[in-house]
Formats: C-alpha cells, sequence, structure tokens
C-alpha cells in the first residue's frame, strides 16, 4: 500500500478510500484531511466534534472493513513519524512511537538496536497507533506484553491524556479503544528489554520452524526473518502483486470457549488454554473443516489460496461481496460445529 504522508495537508473532497485499505475496497470520504503531526491530529478531531461532523481515523488502513457507501464524514489520515527513548536503565528502554510510525518499520529498528519484545510481530501491517486498539498479536507475542502508556486524546474531556494498561483495558484482540471513538491515540510507550536474544518463543510452530524449543531464546534476527518468511508464505505480509495480500490479515479471531462447552464439543481438533480455564480454538481449522478451503470463491473475492483465515479481493471485489462471504463462512462454521465466529477488523459503514 502507497504511503501518502506527503498528499494534502489540508480538508479537501477525497475519492474512494480503497487508495487507504489494505483490502482495497471501500467507497468515498466526505472530507480527506491528512495530519502530519498531532496538533493538527487534534485540532482536526476538535473542529470537526464542534461542527457536528462524524470522524474515521485511518492510518495503514490494515485492519479496517469500509462499506462501498464509504464514510460521509471526515478522513483523517494519520501520517505522524518517529521514535525516541524516553527511558532507560540497564535492562530496558522506554520506546515512544508516534502512531503514524509503520509498524514493521519499528519492528525492524528494535531488532536492529538490540531491543527485545516486538521481533514476532514483525511483517504486520498498519501503523503502530493501531496496535493498541486491536491489541494486536502474532507468534505469541501481543503488544500488551511491552506496552506501558498510551498517549491519547480524549474527546469527552478535551485532553491529551497518558492511559496505564489496565486503563486501556487489554484482552485478547481488543482494548478500550476498539468499539469507541472517545480517544484518538496519538504515542505509544514500549518498554523492551536490551538483549540480542528474542523474548521466550510460545508459539509451536515457530518453535519447529526455528528448531528451538518452547521457551527458548533465539537470536533477535533470527527470529525476526523466521516470522516474515511463516507470515510470507501465509500472504500475510504485503505485496501489491499478490492479490492473496490484500486483505485484513485475518479476518475472524479465534474463538474462545469454555473448559464445558469445548469438552461437549468433542472435536478432534488442536486448541490451547486461553485465560481463566477457557479454550481458544483455531478459526483456520474450523473453517477449513467446515468445507470452506483456500480458494473458496466469492463475488470478486475469495478465501486466500495460501491460508484460510484471510478474506481477499481479487481485484474485482466490493465490501458487500466480502462480506456475503464472511457471512456464507460464519453460518457454515456454525451449522458444522455450533462454534460462532466473530470478525477481527474494525467495520466502517458496514454490518457483518
Amino acid at each position: 500500500m502507497s504511503d501518502v504522508s506527503g498528499d494534502r495537508q489540508t480538508a479537501t473532497p477525497a475519492g474512494s478510500l480503497a487508495a487507504y485499505t489494505t483490502l482495497r475496497l471501500g467507497g468515498p470520504a466526505g472530507i480527506l484531511t491528512v495530519a502530519t503531526d498531532h496538533d493538527k491530529a487534534v485540532e482536526t478531531v476538535r473542529k470537526a466534534a464542534s461542527d457536528g461532523r462524524p470522524v474515521l481515523i485511518l492510518a495503514g488502513g490494515s485492519n479496517v472493513v469500509i462499506g462501498d457507501d464509504g464514510f460521509p464524514g471526515e478522513v483523517l489520515l494519520l501520517r505522524t513519524r518517529g521514535s525516541r527513548v524516553v527511558a532507560s536503565d540497564a535492562g530496558s528502554v522506554v520506546l515512544r512511537v508516534a502512531a503514524g510510525e509503520l509498524w514493521d518499520d519499528l519492528v525492524e529498528h528494535a531488532v536492529t538496536q538490540g531491543w527485545s519484545g516486538i521481533e514476532c510481530l514483525s511483517g504486520i501491517p498498519g501503523s503502530a497507533g493501531a496496535t493498541p486498539i486491536q491489541n494486536v498479536g502474532a507468534y505469541g507475542q501481543e503488544v500488551a506484553h511491552t506496552i506501558v502508556a498510551v498517549h491519547a486524546y480524549d474527546r469527552e474531556g478535551d485532553t491529551i491524556r497518558a492511559m496505564s494498561p489496565a486503563e486501556c483495558e487489554f484482552a485478547y484482540r481488543s482494548s478500550v479503544f476498539k468499539h469507541s471513538d472517545r480517544y484518538l491515540v496519538l504515542e505509544v510507550d514500549f518498554r523492551l528489554a536490551v538483549s540480542p536474544g528474542s523474548a521466550p518463543i510460545r508459539y509451536a510452530e515457530l518453535a519447529r520452524s526455528l528448531g528451538a524449543e518452547p521457551g527458548d531464546r533465539v537470536p533477535l534476527q533470527q527470529a525476526r526473518d523466521t516470522v516474515l518468511k511463516l507470515r510470507a508464505g501465509k500472504g500475510m505480509v504485503l505485496d501489491p502483486d499478490d492479490r492473496d495480500t490484500w486483505s485484513v490479515g485475518s479476518f475472524f479471531t479465534n474463538p474462545v470457549v469454555s473448559t464445558e462447552v469445548w469438552q461437549g464439543l468433542s472435536l478432534d481438533a488442536p486448541h490451547w488454554p486461553g485465560e481463566d480455564g477457557s479454550v481458544k480454538i483455531p478459526a483456520a481449522w474450523l473453517i477449513e473443516h467446515a468445507g470452506f478451503g483456500r480458494g473458496y470463491p466469492g463475488a470478486g473475492v475469495s478465501i486466500s489460496t495460501k491460508h484460510t483465515l484471510a478474506l481477499t479481493n481479487r481485484g474485482e471485489g466490493s465490501t458487500t461481496a466480502l462480506l456475503d462471504l464472511a457471512r456464507t463462512i460464519r453460518d457454515g462454521v456454525r451449522a458444522r460445529f455450533g462454534v460462532e465466529l466473530h470478525p477481527e477488523p474494525v467495520l466502517v459503514g458496514c454490518e457483518f
């Protein structure tokens, strides 16, 4: 996806929002504003509120599905950049990162500097400011493990707040930010270990690929390179020439059920323990075993040919067609297993 950080600096009539999402889907915006600094971002949100105009915040556009009718209000493209160390000791650094900073650039920088804690989140598209919203995670790491503060503009109080992890209410692929437009994330503080080795490897697939055991540590660059290779093999690293990457990554979250429900399902399926005695079931396994294999087609859209969790735009798709396919999969999994799938991306101007 192209970086439009040099685009229009003032509010202008906007065309299709497809240009700003990794799905390459979405209708027009009423007004499009690009902000390259925090003051501009806050000013835009504040003025829209005073004018009674709804605002949609977009940065990397990698975890959002926008309806074919678009967004009638103001779309703020967040293009702030940069990171800096704001605290350090012998064992760690606290890195303050602008919300618009490209996430994988940040991970690469951390690995190069010998800072451990986010290396297994390599290759994830989007911006740093979006990661706390979704509590982004992969291969045994999630950003809640390293975030120590989120600096956000609070629209209700008209103030900028430094929010603690407890105030962020992090949960599996969720946070206080996800289903509310109260906060505009401006910067995120990450505490990273000063270490040439990775955090302990927690994910079995990654451990196998590394030739390691769960709990082992490996060189940071080796962990990053291996994760990038695994993600690319699943079509989860952006490539403009590969339609399998025209997606939001994983469309469905992995269902989390109680132990009692899991035992009642009697599934011969992979699973792993969640919090408080819950059980997490891989959505990809459920989808495939409900009859929806790789490449399963819709109208100009399909399941990825590389991974059943990704729903892709093949170049002729629409948001309506994508959601129709998602509903077909959801209903098929429910009918086959009695398990409900829920979408991971944020839906704007459309419903699932």
